[in-house]
Parts: structure tokens; C-alpha cells; sequence
């Protein structure tokens, strides 16, 4: 008679470990893409610092203003590039956290739903007769609640693939507006030098 309540103690202790190892993970995968996160910043800021430099040193040392406007405009297509690459690499980071978290949860909600049921035949063994039909309806409950998760995580795929793919026109879009700008500026560059 006492088997029920030990065995709902039993699921609950294990419920609440499963979560705790789902918000374990998830920190962890937040703390990983944060670490990339910082560390393409750093880098792409300690890049951007140095070019700059450089730039900079070349357009004081322009002896005249064509010089001065052809380093300027030899600058737009590496400067683009390396706005695209950002972004890409931005992308990347977000998407495989996102992946990340999809899989963590997955996994602890499969483990969940496998020890629900377990629980439920479990107690259903036990159960006194004509409680036949609630057993049924916990089932269904069950079931649903699963349906209805699959949905979901149907749902998030969408939206993360669509999502890469906005971000991949964006780039492309941005990267032919970089060579169109590149491509006048370099131009009128030609253009003043005759």
C-alpha cells in the first residue's frame, strides 16, 4: 500500500534531477557560446584596430588627394569581406548554440517521458480495479504532451533554418551592395586619375 507514494517520491527526486542536469547543461552551452562569442570579438576587434592603423598610416602618407581617395576606395572590398566573415562567423556561433540547446533538451525530455510512462505502468500495476480509465487518460495526457513537444521542436527548426537562411540573404545581399560601392568607388577613382 505504501509502494505508490515511495515510487511518486522516487519520480519526483528524479524529475528534479533531470532538471537540474538540463539547466546544468544549458549554462554550460550559454558559458561556450558566450567564450566564442567574446573571443571573436576580441579578434575581430584587434583586427579591426590594426587595419585601421594601417589604413590610417597610408592616408597621411598620400602625397595627393588622388592617392588620398585610392587607398580609401581600395579599402571598401577587404573592409566588406571582413564585415561578411563577421557576420557569418556571428552566425555560425548562434546557430550551434541554438543546436545545442535543441539537443540537451531533447535528450532530457525523451529521459523524462521514458520515466513518466515507466512510473505510470508502474502504478497502474498496482492501481484498484475500475481505475482503468484514469490510468488511460494519464496516458493520453502523456501522449498529447508529447505531440505537442515534437510540434514544438518541429516548429524551432523551422524557425532556426529560417532564420539561416534571412541571415545568408542578408549577407549576399550586403556582399553585392559592398562590390556594386567597391566597384563605383574604384571607378570614380579611375575617373579622377584621368
Amino acid at each position: 500500500m505504501f509502494a505508490i507514494p515511495e515510487q511518486f517520491s522516487n519520480a519526483t527526486k528524479a524529475s528534479l534531477e533531470s532538471q537540474f542536469a538540463l539547466m546544468s547543461s544549458l549554462t554550460a552551452k550559454t558559458f561556450e557560446g558566450m567564450e566564442k562569442l567574446v573571443d571573436l570579438n576580441i579578434s575581430t576587434a584587434r583586427s579591426t584596430l590594426q587595419d585601421s592603423s594601417n589604413v590610417a598610416r597610408q592616408l597621411l602618407g598620400a602625397k595627393d588627394p588622388q592617392e588620398f581617395f585610392s587607398v580609401t576606395a581600395s579599402q571598401a572590398q577587404p573592409t566588406a569581406e571582413k564585415a561578411l566573415s563577421y557576420s557569418r562567423q556571428l552566425a555560425s556561433i548562434a546557430t550551434g548554440t541554438g543546436a545545442e540547446f535543441s539537443k540537451a533538451a531533447e535528450g532530457q525530455i525523451v529521459e523524462a517521458n521514458r520515466k513518466v510512462i515507466s512510473l505510470v505502468d508502474e502504478v497502474s500495476k498496482n492501481a484498484p480495479a475500475g481505475s482503468e480509465s484514469f490510468v488511460a487518460a494519464v496516458k493520453t495526457a502523456i501522449s498529447n504532451a508529447n505531440a505537442g513537444y515534437e510540434q514544438f521542436s518541429k516548429t524551432t527548426k523551422q524557425a532556426v533554418e529560417a532564420m539561416e537562411t534571412n541571415m545568408n540573404a542578408a549577407v549576399s545581399q550586403f556582399s553585392a551592395t559592398a562590390n556594386k560601392a567597391t566597384a563605383s568607388a574604384t571607378a570614380a577613382t579611375a575617373a579622377a586619375a584621368a
